[in-house]
């Protein structure tokens, strides 16, 4: 990728990461058992709350500090299209008052597929270890 390119990628990485950190640590401080209950009265398996929450909340620190950006960006952009089939398509794009609409989870999809397919290496661990 070009110089410009890679700055855009890493700001990205970087944005996404944060974001990801801050939803999987809130997840916790919460209390995990609420997002557990969340999910079993949606019809998913509360168990996978903790999946959901390590996966953002490691994933989140390995973007930030560019390790295992394609994996990880991959694992969230699933996350993503579970997160909007499951919950939020029903609200619609923008939302109807009591949800919001799923324009942010497809925007971190595009994020996260960006970064699955380009990778990002500016300022990486990855890069520095020839792992990235």
């Amino acid at each position: 990728m070009s110089g410009k390119a890679e700055t855009g990628a890493l700001i990205l990485r970087v944005v996404l990461g944060i974001i990801f950190f801050v939803h999987g640590l809130v997840k916790f401080q919460g209390g995990i058992g609420n997002t557990v209950g969340w999910f079993d009265s949606i019809g998913i398996p509360g168990g996978l709350a903790y999946v959901v929450a390590i996966i953002e909340l490691v994933g989140g620190i390995a973007l930030i500090v560019g390790f295992g950006t394609k994996i990880v960006s991959a694992l969230l952009a699933l996350l993503m299209i579970g997160a909007t089939l499951k919950v939020k398509l029903a609200a619609g794009f923008l939302g109807n008052g009591q949800m919001a609409g799923y324009e942010l989870d497809l925007a971190l999809l595009a994020i996260a597929l960006y970064i699955a397919i380009n990778g990002s290496k500016k300022y990486s661990i990855g890069q520095l270890i020839g792992k990235d």
